[in-house]
């Protein structure tokens, strides 16, 4: 953030926290929607089913270790790119 002014700096921080916020509620809402519409199909009771809980655990796992493995292999990526743009 080179060039920036203290008040630049401070303002573009604030959006990118801002973004990043966003960008955790949209995965964080369409994990909830995920999970509920693969898992949820008894209306007739307020508390889930042992069947419900167990998968939405298991939906939320999954999906977690998906984003986390995404993230991963983005970094070994992003670092092959770097390394590759380096060497030139």
């Amino acid at each position: 953030m080179d060039g920036l002014t203290p008040a630049e700096s401070r303002e573009l921080d604030q959006r990118l926290q801002k973004r990043q916020v966003k960008e955790f509620m949209t995965v964080f809402g369409n994990l909830v929607d995920n999970c509920f519409t693969a898992c949820v199909d008894d209306f007739t009771s307020k508390a889930l089913s042992g069947r419900e809980s167990g998968c939405i655990s298991r939906c939320v796992l999954k999906s977690m270790s998906t984003q986390t493995r995404l993230g991963e292999r983005f970094g070994e990526l992003n670092a092959a790119m770097t390394a590759e743009m380096q060497r030139r």
